[in-house]
């Protein structure tokens, strides 16, 4: 009966133990039945953001402040921050708050959100964030790429395509001799761009990584896993977005171009 009971209350429980977790039901109360793609003005952890989609930064509140999905030990104050895919800016306010001397690379691909994010972090003081409006690749030539409106822009989205900027994160990881956090949420270009990184990921501390998976491309999954084993690196996965019955249902019902989202965690031993 005990154990029934802690299953049952599980769940409940872990949505008001904690502060963020407290904060989240309220945001969700407020925000969520906001219709997609509508801005609101959202005031949450101490700052006031711009947020283009209610939904998704309900998302995002959730992973990185309820699951502290980002949090990382550092042996130094001021830890080096990659942060790919920084969107409106919620994953370095995170790592401000936890790391408030942190020096913060932030890339956003897509130029509407890339102006948002820069000024949310201006108007709440939020400094030591270096913030590059150009994609992550493997070249610094440009590419095709989708917007989505919020922060699910990407180089394999669907509908009509606009040439933007790029950079060589390859080059970035090359200018510093220590990194404590290389965090990768591009939304389907992890892999090329992971590939070419992998002679010089050796000094970076931790690596987040989200996968993406579509069903009209080849799954390679092994290639990445493949790269953090081969420079030593121990790592942990977990299911971005479930899916139930995964044998009849091939592709996520709301997203149905993609077919597996996972969360990489690897850290260097």
């Amino acid at each position: 009966m005990l154990f029934a009971l802690k299953y049952f209350l599980k769940y409940p429980f872990h949505h008001i133990r904690t502060p963020e977790a407290r904060e989240l039901l309220g945001l969700m109360a407020k925000f969520g039945t906001v219709p997609r793609y509508q801005p609101r003005t959202v005031s949450f952890q101490g700052v006031t953001f711009l947020v283009p989609d209610c939904m998704s930064f309900l998302f995002q509140h959730e992973e990185i402040f309820v699951g502290q999905s980002y949090r990382f030990q550092s042996k130094t104050d001021s830890p080096v921050i990659l942060d790919c895919g920084a969107n409106i800016g919620t994953s370095c306010l995170f790592f401000k708050k936890l790391y408030p001397k942190a020096k913060i690379t932030a890339f956003e691909a897509d130029p509407q959100i890339a102006k948002i994010l820069s000024n949310n972090l201006s108007v709440n003081g939020i400094q030591g964030v270096e913030i590059v409006d150009k994609a992550v690749w493997v070249h610094d030539q440009g590419i095709e790429f989708v917007t989505e409106g919020s922060d699910g822009a990407s180089i394999y989205g669907e509908g009509e395509k606009q040439r933007i900027e790029s950079v060589r994160l390859k080059e970035y990881l090359q200018k510093h001799t220590s990194i404590q956090m290389l965090k990768m949420d591009i939304e389907g270009a992890e892999v090329e761009v992971f590939q070419d990184c992998a002679d010089n990921i050796g000094h970076i501390d931790h690596i987040f990584i989200e996968y993406h998976s579509f069903p009209n491309r080849p799954q390679d999954l092994d290639v990445l896993l493949s790269i953090l084993t081969k420079n030593g690196f121990r790592y942990f996965i977990r299911d971005a977005q479930d899916r139930p019955v995964p044998f009849i249902n091939h592709a996520y019902k709301a997203n149905p171009s993609m077919d597996l989202q996972l969360n990489i965690f690897a850290v260097k031993k």
